[in-house]
């Protein structure tokens, strides 16, 4: 399999899922502003989308959409623990996917645009500091999202590094700032963190 992927984009999610289901793979760095691989192919040949992550499978076809991929993944390894297999525990870990998918992760979308209006962009702040203050509270009781680890958190752990870059202060929200530090010490993450360089 090939893995196309941003050093500290979302498709870090991906890159630690790979590692924590022992899965072979290689990675393919992609500059997103450039629309071009580290090789220096057109990245929207590869993916009209325009953005990573992508999976390329053995047998050529391609996978976008990071909640997918990482239940393609955790399904291929037969890893339960990071995506249950069925029912409500299944469903709980989707709940978590498409919450950070929707709320979390593209509230930061904006932010990475320097040319994005200042008041829009301190509105756009308070919102995410709010779902934040929420997510602390949840955290506050638990370890992980769903009480153990799973594909969810490693969605999470990646968006929510993007916080100093952006100007989040999220560091007064101490559940959240041991949930980063829990993830951060797993071997498989300081894997993946390394090999993109952010160690």
């Amino acid at each position: 399999m090939k893995l196309f992927h941003s050093p500290a984009a979302c498709s870090l999610a991906i890159h630690i899922l790979l590692r924590e289901t022992d899965q072979a793979f290689d990675l393919v760095r992609v500059d997103t502003k450039a629309h071009r691989t580290a090789a220096g192919a057109d990245f929207y040949a590869i993916n009209p989308k325009g953005y990573v992550p992508l999976l390329e499978l053995d047998d050529g076809q391609r996978l976008t959409e990071g909640p997918v991929i990482a239940q393609y993944l955790c399904d291929r390894a037969r890893r339960e623990d990071l995506m249950p297999a069925a029912g409500m525990a299944r469903y709980r870990v989707q709940e978590w996917q498409s919450y950070i998918t929707s709320e979390i992760h593209k509230s930061f979308t904006p932010l990475f645009n320097p040319a994005y209006d200042a008041a829009a962009r301190s509105i756009v702040l308070g919102i995410l500091r709010r779902k934040y203050e929420w997510l602390s509270s949840q955290l506050s009781a638990r370890e992980y999202l769903t009480g153990t680890y799973t594909a969810a958190d490693a969605y999470l752990f990646t968006v929510t590094r993007w916080a100093p870059g952006v100007k989040l202060d999220i560091t007064d929200l101490a559940p959240i700032q041991a949930y980063l530090a829990r993830i951060d010490a797993r071997p498989k993450v300081r894997e993946a963190l390394t090999a993109e360089g952010l160690a």
